[in-house]
């Protein structure tokens, strides 16, 4: 097939319900299973419903997965195994669905804009979808799925910035329709690859969006602020603002191309790369990094003697990584109009952001203030869940309590081509192999 639309989660129900969530990345997999208890009015965080407690945690090393995508069925299922069998021995239960993380498959946005006159003297629910249902006529292309359909604004006879225009009196009523979108193929091969699990999609979810959802606080939200996710393969980013996801977008480079770049420049193996660069890598030079030297231990076979090399050389192998995904992302969001009032708040989200002085290096590159940015307003977090990298996996836990907010396309665009809505979401894998 050559147009889909990804599973989606339709609107949280106001009772205690199970989630369980499944961040599939290049260097790890994790799966997190929470209980979501609504929440009175008194205690409620701005976007937050529910009460959101963590009862199972499991993580694993990734194999199989490359760049946000799978690359390695086989391999992969294993890793998902393991870490959905660590959950559910925490949680004491057995799960059936997962919400999925996206961070492959060239994450994308686009915007769409479309008015209609409304059909009697205010508007209602009914002149809401037939505008939303213009504006995402276009939203699926030719190789590309949808991930999310988000209404950022309504406008009514000229009045703009409108959240809700239920009962209010015009003639004309307009929408700006955002519209986040991925490589069919990519998520054919991940929804697959869970479903080899023996379970279901119950909605994907861009990873960029889910790591601001669980980070990014309401005033930074309203405020306008850029989340940016550092991965293993993939750096992905979101902006929001008035409250809103306005702009996604991803590049298929992360922390395990830093990784790469040591091993190669030190002769050592990836994975003592890996831990010299966790311990002593840094994006900003210091007067003691020439006089600091680091052992460096041989490669079977290729040395006889560890050698020794000042801190100095791993941060200048590390900067060109950095300066090139850094101008990537401004080159990126300057080039989408996202350079505006969002820019000068910037969270960091991702295993790679806890890389000592990145935060700081991006923050100048910016012109702006930057944070390391941790999962917030989630109950029983382990500190390891905590952390940065685990930032996307707690934001699926939250998307249920804005899933409401989504616009599910018009059924009957889908029956055009490729047969009736309902049985090409819930059969596009056996259609699709």
């Amino acid at each position: 097939m050559a147009r889909g639309l990804a599973p989606r989660m339709g609107p949280l129900p106001r009772r205690p319900v199970i989630v369980a969530a499944l961040d599939i990345g290049t260097s790890k997999i994790a799966c997190l299973i929470a209980r979501l208890t609504p929440r009175r009015g008194g205690d409620v965080m701005r976007g937050r419903t529910h009460a959101v407690e963590l009862i199972g945690f499991g993580h694993t090393s990734s194999r199989g997965i490359k760049s946000g995508a799978v690359a390695d069925m086989a391999r992969a299922e294993e890793s998902i195994r393991r870490a959905v069998d660590a959950a559910e021995r925490m949680a004491r239960l057995e799960i059936a669905s997962v919400l999925v993380s996206v961070s492959g498959g060239r994450l994308g946005s686009d915007s769409f804009a479309a008015s209609v006159r409304l059909q009697g003297a205010s508007a209602d629910q009914g002149d809401i979808g037939r505008v939303l249902d213009a504006a995402s006529l276009h939203s699926v292309r030719d190789g590309r799925a949808v991930l999310h359909s988000l209404p950022v604004g309504y406008g009514l006879d000229g009045s703009a910035h409108i959240r809700d225009p239920r009962g209010m009196i015009g003639q004309v009523l307009a929408v700006d329709l955002h519209v986040v979108t991925a490589d069919w193929p990519a998520l054919k091969n991940l929804v697959f690859l869970v479903e080899r699990c023996h379970l279901s999609v119950e909605g994907l979810v861009a990873a960029p969006y889910a790591a601001a959802l669980s980070s990014l606080t309401a005033d930074e939200a309203e405020l306008g602020a850029i989340c940016i996710d550092f991965g293993a393969g993939t750096t992905s980013v979101s902006v929001f603002a008035g409250g809103d996801c306005v702009h996604t977008d991803g590049i298929a480079l992360g922390g395990q191309h830093l990784t790469l770049d040591l091993a190669r420049a030190l002769s050592a193996r990836v994975s003592e790369a890996e831990r010299l660069k966790s311990l002593y890598g840094n994006v900003i030079a210091t007067a003691s990094d020439d006089l600091d030297m680091i052992t460096v231990p041989a490669i079977e076979g290729d040395r006889e003697l560890p050698t020794a090399v000042p801190r100095s050389h791993i941060v200048r192998t590390l900067r060109p990584r950095i300066d090139e995904i850094v101008e990537f992302l401004r080159e990126r969001l300057a080039a989408a109009g996202m350079l505006g009032e969002a820019r000068r708040r910037l969270v960091l989200t991702g295993g790679a952001a806890q890389l000592t002085g990145l935060s700081e290096y991006v923050g100048r590159a910016f012109g702006a203030t930057a944070r390391i940015g941790r999962p917030i307003g989630i109950g029983r977090l382990s500190d390891t869940a905590r952390a940065p990298g685990f930032a996307a996996a707690a934001g699926l836990l939250i998307f249920p309590q804005v899933a409401d907010r989504e616009h599910f396309e018009p059924r009957r665009r889908a029956v055009a081509n490729e047969g009736n809505y309902l049985k090409r979401v819930g059969s596009w894998l056996k259609e699709s192999f």
